[in-house]
């Protein structure tokens, strides 16, 4: 089984190229990002109350995690 993604919702991410990938998990992060995918690491960011988790790096790609929202008409 794939290990599920900050909570197993569906995220996007931005890397640092603007390039946008949708993914639930970190197999199918890796498979949408394709060559070049192979190594995967968490990404972190300070901030005044601590550390967190924003999202990973996975081969030359640097990825940024949101969450969707979903926004009532």
């Amino acid at each position: 089984m794939a290990k599920r993604i900050m909570g197993g919702e569906c995220r996007l991410f931005i890397d640092q190229y603007g390039n946008r990938f949708d993914a639930s998990s970190v197999r199918e992060l890796r498979g949408k990002i394709g060559r070049g995918g192979s190594r995967v690491s968490k990404m972190y960011r300070d901030k005044a109350s601590g550390t967190v988790h924003c999202g990973y790096v996975v081969g030359e790609h640097w990825l940024t995690a949101y969450a969707r929202v979903e926004v009532p008409a």
